[in-house]
């Protein structure tokens, strides 16, 4: 792990760019009942349930050095 963190340390420099990578799977979901919001006396109430509304990706790829970004997201 030493050695990834002194590559972000280099300074920039255009021949040798410092690209990182990421992915992140994701669950959507909805709300299947309209939650109560707080009232004077009265927390907020959230109902568990939930509807399964699919899974999706993120992935992204970034310059940090140069300020650049590509984020993509698969379903």
């Amino acid at each position: 792990m030493e050695m990834v963190l002194d590559i972000y340390k280099r300074p920039f420099d255009p021949k040798f760019p410092v690209v990182c990578m990421d992915e992140s799977p994701k669950q959507l979901i909805a709300e299947t009942k309209i939650p109560v919001t707080a009232s004077p006396g009265h927390i907020a109430r959230y109902d568990y349930e939930y509807r399964r509304c699919g899974v999706c990706t993120i992935f992204m790829a970034c310059e940090p050095l140069a300020g650049s970004r590509i984020v993509k997201i698969t379903n």
